[in-house]
């Protein structure tokens, strides 16, 4: 047993991140073997936990988009210390930590299991809308000659986009996420505009497609094509906001088969986000 009212609410340094990677691998949500890299350059004040004797027990993501957005993932406590309370108090620190250091009124995001939910509602936070995560076996396709790498010029275009779709600005995590090593990001390009684009990244088990944002659905087919293109004969995981038609549509095009679910949650007022772009969702611990 662990004495909660002795427990410090802990930055956590990379170490620790690297930990809660861990745990996220033994609990089956599948994270990327350069999650860590990313997350840490996107905000390395943005991990806190709690240690007891010295060993890390609990954690999560308490990521700030300069103020202006908060976001909070990552929410594990180690498996044989559960159902002791520790969670319930270091969620709660970690909501009103992120409080503290956002701007005054700004919302605060998570993605929340459906176990989780009614407890996340009691401490403010509302559906906004259920994410669902498809997956199905890469295969080849006939490349769409409108698809192409995404490089270094596109940069400042691509951001824009990724502002649109995801609310806020966030070029500290969109950097590095569209050049991680074993990952291919994709655009769609119109006489020279971008029409949407998606990341694929190597996960535990297969690839990852994240974020997958595209004008309508004919540029969403492409790229999710692509991605598939990209990975043949390997899994490939796609989180679908379910208030998008089109995105179940697409799943259910190309025979995806459900995983399991969970909620895209809000503290506070939620951006308004042009849903009907977003056929995928970046990540689950930062948004």
């Amino acid at each position: 047993m662990v004495n909660i009212n002795q427990l410090k609410f802990t930055k956590l340094d990379r170490n620790g991140l690297e930990v809660l990677i861990g745990w996220a691998k033994s609990e089956g949500w599948n994270p990327g073997p350069y999650d860590a890299d990313v997350f840490w350059e996107t905000d390395p004040d943005g991990y806190y936990g709690y240690y007891h004797e010295g060993k890390l027990i609990a954690g999560g993501s308490v990521v700030s988009y300069d103020g202006n957005f908060g976001f909070m993932g990552f929410f594990i406590v180690e498996p044989e210390l559960r159902s002791q309370g520790i969670g319930r108090i270091l969620w709660l620190e970690r909501r009103d930590f992120l409080l503290s250091i956002l701007k005054p009124g700004a919302p605060i995001g998570m993605d929340g299991v459906v176990a989780m939910q009614s407890f996340y509602n009691n401490g403010g936070f509302e559906i906004a809308f259920r994410d669902e995560r498809f997956a199905r076996k890469g295969e080849k396709f006939d490349p769409d000659p409108n698809i192409s790498l995404i490089e270094v010029q596109d940069l400042s275009s691509i951001l824009e986009y990724d502002k649109q779709c995801f609310g806020y600005s966030r070029p500290q995590f969109m950097k590095p996420w569209l050049k991680m090593p074993q990952s291919k990001a994709f655009k769609y390009t119109i006489n020279d505009t971008i029409a949407g684009f998606c990341v694929l990244r190597k996960a535990t088990n297969g690839y990852k497609i994240g974020p997958l944002f595209a004008d309508n659905s004919l540029v969403a087919d492409a790229l999710y094509q692509a991605c598939l293109n990209a990975a043949p004969d390997e899994d490939v995981f796609l989180d679908i906001p379910v208030i998008n038609k089109a995105a179940q549509a697409l799943a259910k095009k190309y025979k995806a088969s459900y995983v399991f679910e969970c909620a895209r949650m809000y503290y506070g007022s939620p951006p308004k986000l042009p849903l009907d772009k977003i056929f995928g969702i970046s990540t689950f611990e930062l948004g």
